[in-house]
């Protein structure tokens, strides 16, 4: 089952592209206007009512955020001394009153001694290679309207993402660290031998975020951090190709047990209508995700999931992946995606692609 499944609407979308740089006369047919260039279908609302989602999510992570700092605990641990991983954070505490083991604290806690040094890099997503994958329907109407060799069902589909501290205690109450982050993924058509396996696709990622660490439950849930941040998405390649977007977005995180979950809405910088290489990505990717990871003896099973929140024509994506242990310092992986935005350039294209490889850091 494909989500959203709406095939054919790249075509569209490029010739739109190739109408505005070189003129729509030489896209007409029989003189008569096609339904792609119409003025009803390229003017945006002003406002859509799923921007308001965003707003909400904002508003909520600054309540809980100033709830945190603001409620009596927070204050009588303000002249204690700092726990191992951000100095605010505690460990969990069962019903005897013993110490728990934390799934996200336990992370923070390696990251912060991979950190000790000045500028150290640490790992931020998820970093994996699925040597092998299969899309049983590629897009290849994009790449064949580009007059570019259309792309094969296998290839391999890496990402690496890194992030790094850049202020500590940016606020001076220990909490509230800025971070600059950067995440690339990548399809390389490494099979396709008659072409001398060429990249297909690489999204380039760079971002900057201020997280809060905070310490309360809520809905069963303890939350131990909110972040808010400035994103930019692009595959940097030339036009009909060229996709890319700015964002701006928030994300909380909570976890239950070996159960981690966070909530990332955002909200999409407006751009100039002649510069803008996808005006309708919102109707696709949405504006915001789910993620979930959960741990069982050793394997981690993990949930992304998008949706664009729409009545009429319905898209979103899921990706569910399965990270287990083959050795004591090696991670077997495997991915199955559906639906849209995988990559840029196939931001408007059902995708349904499994893959295996190896995980070299899972979200937990």
């Amino acid at each position: 089952m494909v989500i959203g499944y709406h095939k054919g609407t790249e075509m569209g979308r490029c010739t739109k592209i190739m109408a505005r740089d070189v003129g729509r006369s030489s896209m007409r047919s029989g003189g008569s206007k096609p339904g792609w260039l119409k003025k009803a279908d390229t003017v945006k609302p002003p406002w859509e009512p799923e921007h308001s989602l965003f707003f909400l999510a904002i508003l909520l992570a600054v309540v809980l955020t100033a709830a945190f700092f603001f409620s009596p605990a927070h204050a009588g641990q303000s002249g204690s001394a700092e726990s191992p991983s951000e100095g605010n954070l505690s460990a969990p505490v069962d019903a005897g009153g013993a110490e728990t083991a934390s799934t996200i604290l336990r992370r923070e806690t390696e990251e912060k001694k991979a950190a000790d040094s000045a500028f150290a890099v640490t790992l931020y997503r998820q970093n994996y290679i699925l040597f092998v994958t299969y899309d049983s329907d590629p897009n290849r109407e994009t790449y064949e309207f580009a007059n570019v060799d259309a792309p094969e069902n296998f290839e391999v589909k890496f990402q690496l993402s890194l992030k790094i501290l850049l202020w500590e205690k940016m606020f001076g109450n220990k909490n509230g660290n800025l971070y600059f982050g950067y995440t690339q993924r990548s399809f390389w058509q490494l099979y396709d031998k008659a072409l001398s396996s060429p990249f297909r696709e690489t999204n380039y990622e760079p971002e900057m975020f201020v997280r809060f660490n905070t310490d309360f439950t809520l809905l069963g849930l303890k939350h131990r951090f909110v972040s808010v941040g400035l994103n930019h998405q692009s595959n940097g390649r030339g036009r009909p190709l060229s996709r890319s977007w700015n964002r701006i977005y928030a994300e909380i995180v909570a976890e239950r047990g070996n159960l981690v979950v966070s909530l990332k809405p955002w909200f999409r910088i407006p751009e100039n209508e002649r510069d803008d290489d996808n005006p309708d990505i919102e109707k696709y990717l949405g504006y915001g995700e789910v993620t979930a990871a959960y741990g069982l003896r050793g394997h981690v099973f993990s949930l992304l999931f998008r949706n664009n929140l729409r009545g009429r024509r319905n898209r979103g994506a899921v990706e569910l992946g399965w990270s287990f242990p083959v050795t004591h310092n090696l991670r077997g992986y495997v991915q199955y995606f559906n639906g849209y935005g995988e990559s840029l350039v196939d931001y408007n294209d059902a995708s349904n692609r499994i893959g295996i490889g190896v995980m070299l850091s899972d979200y937990i």
